[in-house]
């Protein structure tokens, strides 16, 4: 068994560090109130147990708060109070300087919750080192001196996270959904260079990676690109092909027919195409940015997006070799093909794709043949979200189709009627369309909603007061993540502020008209809907005597999030928040609060968001459906999975379940296995088991366990994750029941 200590070293767990430590309280009190050496052990051997019976690692602090339960169940009282005093008196010390261990212990790489922070970031590597020790250096100065102590307070006790802290003291936000179609079109600067109008396909690729390096590293969240918006240099390189092909041909003296000079530029523009796909695709995956990781993107497929049938004929062409190349996967170290986490691709389920016989229905088998095997593309359903997304003017069923920003994060429908009268002084403003691209989003904080049920101890007139308490407690901490925004100059991030990728402000002009009238949304995050209503009825939220009140939840929180927009133009939007490592986090603090409670704390996770219960046995598709009513209320942004074995040899049910989430859902994913062991070769699904109480990856052909020797690819929370994950999220995966 192991034990995290506050550095965030993991260490194999030691009793009679325990009995030690209750000696040294012991003797500080008189001898007639003294336990004695059997009482030690006793108490000692209980403390061990409730570890081992926790599901997680146990940390130094939660340790000592079982011991100071064992003194006082001894009714040792004196001891108890004198090892409280002590252990108060320790962490006085600690407090003067905690941030230097946990940088060390980061270098000396075995600080476990750090390098388990992020399934996309590999912690021994320097880069991902300075970025992680930059991180604690902002959080410790953030958490002392930027943010209201009752917020520090909330977040460090679980109540609430305030995500990304480690980013707050820059002038950054979260997520972008860039406008690559003007700054390809209309040029752009990086790195002080003017980069015009490229005039082929492959160079617009080749920039469109240099845009997405340079954007990532000016935000701190996902960031979004259209292939529509490459679309047009497609037919731009079949020009210049013609052109070039007709040179040859008068060089050599040979007079060939219209359909051989046809045949001769497709072939070449194909290649181009292959080639420029490639471009994105090794170049996202290879690219490291400033804060350690690749890239966050996410590519948008979306057909009906094309401005005519030209564009959207060669936009179908880029389509079908970006899924081609995501098939195949790329190569690891060992020269074998493996599934990439990035980029992130999603693939719009429409009316002309989506059936057999559909003139695009062949892209859709494509599609299904690569989710089966690389996880991706997820799908958004054009017949939904044109009932959901309504600008302003618009009616229900033709509303606007777009992708989130990164995993999950979708903007509010544009409310002004007129694209915002482009307050970002974009060239490609076109009047009275609604605006998307070049939008963003402030930020995010996260209510944990097991938390206000625990808390209202399953009083329903107790818990609507205290989910209020809470609500306004989250209000100002995206408050102060607003304010911090305001005043920020445009050239911060010039890539995104003067260039293009969001706006092309003056240098010197600040952002703050950015921040207001729903340009940006700042999104209000949940988890723990399911563990919430289990507390509070009795059953899960998909029994309909406990769906109602979940339902209602999910309401109330989105009546918060008006109520704060119509009082401040700001728009304030419910997200239902990708957890990663803050659901160990959160499922700890719960167990530090509130002990173990039978089927709420009993995890070392919680649910994401509105979705059904991970060990809940339910089938694709009634899971789809239930899900679709909470998607909906999360305006914010939300996805729903189905869990599935392998479906390399049953894509019509692949493409079945697509059809489903096109009529019922939308925005769902698959989630399947695609591992691979460098030790012995074998590619089928790498398990999870439990050793010494902490749950372990291990290839079930030849044992090994050497993370560095196994590629492991899970999604997550919306999103693909490669470096593996902490215990809780672990738990979650080894948890999961398959629903196909």
């Amino acid at each position: 068994m192991k034990i995290i200590k506050r550095n965030g070293s993991e260490v194999t767990f030691d009793v009679a560090k325990i009995e030690n430590a209750i000696r040294k309280a012991n003797m500080e009190v008189p001898e007639d109130e003294r336990l004695t050496e059997r009482e030690i052990r006793f108490a000692s051997l209980n403390v061990t147990d409730e570890c081992m019976e926790a599901g997680h690692t146990v940390t130094v602090e939660e340790v000592q708060d079982l011991v100071e339960d064992q003194l006082m169940a001894l009714d040792h009282f004196s001891v108890a109070r004198k090892y409280i005093i002590y252990r108060y008196v320790q962490n006085q010390k600690r407090q003067k300087n905690t941030t230097d261990d946990k940088i060390l212990a980061l270098i000396e790489c075995n600080n476990e919750e750090v390098k388990q922070e992020n399934s996309n970031k590999n912690p021994t590597v320097v880069s991902v080192q300075r970025d992680y020790m930059a991180g604690e250096v902002s959080k410790d100065l953030t958490m002392r001196s930027l943010l209201p102590a009752e917020i520090v307070k909330a977040h460090e006790e679980g109540v609430i996270h305030f995500h990304d802290a480690d980013y707050y003291a820059q002038h950054m936000h979260n997520c972008d959904l860039i406008n690559l179609d003007d700054m390809l079109q209309n040029g752009t600067v990086i790195s002080g260079t003017l980069i015009e109008r490229p005039h082929s396909f492959s160079t617009a690729c080749n920039i469109a990676t240099q845009i997405i390096a340079q954007v990532a590293s000016c935000q701190y969240g996902g960031q979004s690109i259209s292939l529509t918006h490459l679309a047009p240099f497609v037919d731009v390189s079949r020009k210049k092909i013609r052109r070039s092909v007709y040179a040859e041909m008068e060089t050599i003296g040979y007079k060939a027919s219209p359909d051989q000079i046809d045949t001769m530029v497709e072939k070449r523009l194909h290649e181009e195409v292959a080639r420029g796909v490639q471009t994105i695709q090794y170049q996202v995956v290879t690219l490291m940015t400033t804060n350690g990781q690749a890239p966050f993107i996410t590519v948008f497929m979306y057909l009906n997006e094309a401005h005519n049938p030209q564009e959207k004929h060669d936009l179908a062409l880029i389509i079908e070799e970006m899924l081609k190349q995501r098939y195949q996967g790329v190569k690891n170290e060992k020269g074998v093909w493996i599934t990439p986490a990035f980029p992130k691709l999603i693939y719009v389920l429409e009316e002309d794709n989506i059936h057999e016989g559909d003139p695009y229905f062949y892209l859709t088998k494509m599609a299904a043949k690569c989710t089966a095997k690389r996880m991706v593309p997820d799908y958004i359903s054009e017949k939904k979200m044109r009932e959901y997304k309504l600008s302003r003017g618009e009616t229900e069923g033709h509303g606007d189709v777009y992708t989130c920003m990164g995993c999950r994060s979708f903007l509010t429908p544009d409310r002004s009627g007129n694209g915002y009268d482009n307050v970002a002084k974009a060239k490609n403003y076109e009047s009275g369309k609604p605006k998307y691209y070049g939008r963003f989003n402030q930020g995010v904080v996260t209510i944990n909603l097991p938390d206000v049920a625990l808390s209202s101890d399953g009083d329903m007139d107790k818990f609507w007061e205290v989910f209020d308490e809470r609500l306004e407690l989250c209000h100002r901490a995206l408050r102060c993540r607003h304010d911090r925004l305001r005043g920020t100059f445009s050239d911060a991030a010039p890539i995104l502020w003067q260039y293009g990728a969001l706006a092309r402000l003056d240098k010197g002009e600040k952002i703050d008209k950015l921040l207001y009238g729903g340009y940006s949304t700042i999104s209000l995050g949940y988890a723990g809907l399911y563990e919430c209503v289990k507390y509070m009825t009795g059953k899960s939220h998909t029994d309909e005597e406990a769906k109602s009140f979940a339902l209602s939840v999910m309401q109330h929180m989105n009546d918060k999030c008006a109520e704060w927009k119509a009082a401040e133009n700001i728009d304030y939007s419910l997200y239902g928040t990708p957890l990663e490592s803050t659901t160990y986090k959160f499922a700890k603090c719960l167990q530090k609060r509130f002990g173990v409670v039978k089927g709420i704390t009993d995890h070392g996770y919680i649910t994401n968001s509105y979705h059904v219960n991970v060990r809940e046995k339910i089938d694709a598709f009634t899971k789809l459906k239930f899900e679709s009513e909470f998607q909906r209320l999360s305006p914010g942004g939300a996805i729903s999975y189905v869990e599935v074995p392998n479906m390399q040899d049953n894509l019509e049910a692949v493409i079945r379940v697509m059809q489903f989430i096109y009529d019922n859902i939308m925005y769902a994913e698959l989630n399947t296995k695609s591992d691979y062991c460098q030790v012995c070769g074998y590619d089928g699904e790498v398990k999870i088991i439990e050793d010494d109480g902490k749950l372990v990856w291990e290839c079930p052909h030849c044992g090994n366990r050497d993370q560095s020797k196994l590629n492991v690819a899970r999604r997550t929370c919306g999103y693909i994750g490669t470096q593996f994950w902490n215990q809780g999220r672990t738990e979650e995966i080894k948890d999961r029941v398959l629903h196909l």
